[in-house]
């Protein structure tokens, strides 16, 4: 009984910890508040994100205030068409020792750290996209035949603009199935650019308090795996997988017809992984089935690949994953 009380404790300690996270970056960053919670809840899920939205919505500073507020090493790597794999992961230099003979040195990268921002990263050729995968996938990076290990916790943030393609090179779905989810920065609202103008035009200065310690967010990771998820809980993530699957016995004639690929195993670890890291924030020991539809459109809305017909009827991917959550809440009600 006595090791029962003290999980649940944890738990109410963990949810009020992230709470005191999330307030902490509110006192900077203004509005956005569906925004921080995935990211946060992507972070405690160990996975990577890609934020979408246009120029000057605060992405690259919402990024750096988490790191700040979580007192994580941030590194942030500004994407550009002529950089080389090399200035991202570091490389092998010669360097003499004690003696004078010559010995490859490993010089890291600025992949080496926490928290990496990869700023603007479809601007990047495919080549250098293509050295995040290893890292990203396996948190290693090889270097002449040598591995080295990231830094625990690693996350990359990624950012992305949707309107400016040109000079862009389109992530491939290898790339983004690496992201646990995918998320879209919009406009604030008339009262949120007010505040905005007023918090960053003045003379005041916001002094941000280090919330979490990098041990604490490493103890966050291993609660939001212990949080429970029912059978029922992972048939239904099964079932919004399979529907995603124009080919599948339980697609719908909307996904049969606009969509050309849907989501793999990796987007129901996904979306199983970032229900738990909500549950937990919200202080419940398992998943619900508001967990799994609030979690649905970030987690799929990238894996979820439409063909020409859909695309030609401005059809998105969330509309689908919208229609697909209705068809299988009446089918439940059935």
């Amino acid at each position: 009984m006595s090791a029962m009380t003290d999980k649940k404790q944890q738990f109410i300690v963990a949810s009020e910890t992230i709470a005191k996270v999330k307030d902490e970056i509110q006192s900077f960053i203004v509005g956005q508040n569906e925004v921080i919670d995935q990211v946060l809840w992507s972070i405690f899920s160990g996975g990577h994100v890609l934020l979408e939205g246009l120029p000057g919505l605060g992405k690259t500073m919402l990024i750096k205030t988490i790191s700040e507020c979580l007192d994580l090493k941030f590194s942030r790597i500004q994407f550009t068409p002529d950089i080389m794999p090399s200035d991202i992961t570091g490389t092998m230099l010669l360097q003499p020792d004690e003696t004078g003979r010559q010995n490859f040195i490993f010089h890291k990268g600025p992949l080496f750290a926490n928290i990496i921002l990869a700023d603007e990263i479809n601007r990047a050729t495919p080549k250098t996209q293509s050295a995040l995968l290893e890292a990203m996938g396996e948190k290693t990076v090889t270097i002449m035949g040598k591995t080295n290990q990231m830094e625990s916790p690693f996350f990359v943030l990624a950012t992305q603009n949707p309107i400016d393609m040109e000079g862009t090179y389109p992530l491939p779905e290898a790339q983004t199935d690496r992201f646990i989810c995918k998320i879209h920065v919009h406009y604030p609202s008339k009262e949120e650019l007010k505040e905005i103008v007023m918090r960053t035009t003045g003379t005041q200065t916001i002094q941000l308090e280090k919330v979490a310690q990098l041990q604490d967010v490493i103890a966050l990771q291993q609660l939001t795996k212990e949080i429970l998820v029912s059978n029922d809980m992972i048939d239904f993530a099964v079932s919004l997988i399979s529907a995603t699957h124009p080919d599948g016995d339980d697609s719908t004639e909307m996904v049969k017809q606009f969509v050309q690929y849907g989501s793999g195993p990796r987007g129901l670890q996904s979306l199983i992984s970032m229900a738990k890291a909500r549950a937990l924030s919200l202080g419940r020991y398992h998943v619900s089935m508001s967990d799994m539809k609030q979690v649905a459109k970030p987690v799929l809305r990238h894996r979820l690949i439409l063909n020409f017909e859909g695309e030609a009827n401005g059809i998105t991917a969330d509309q689908i994953i919208e229609h697909i959550l209705d068809h299988l809440g009446q089918g439940a009600r059935g």
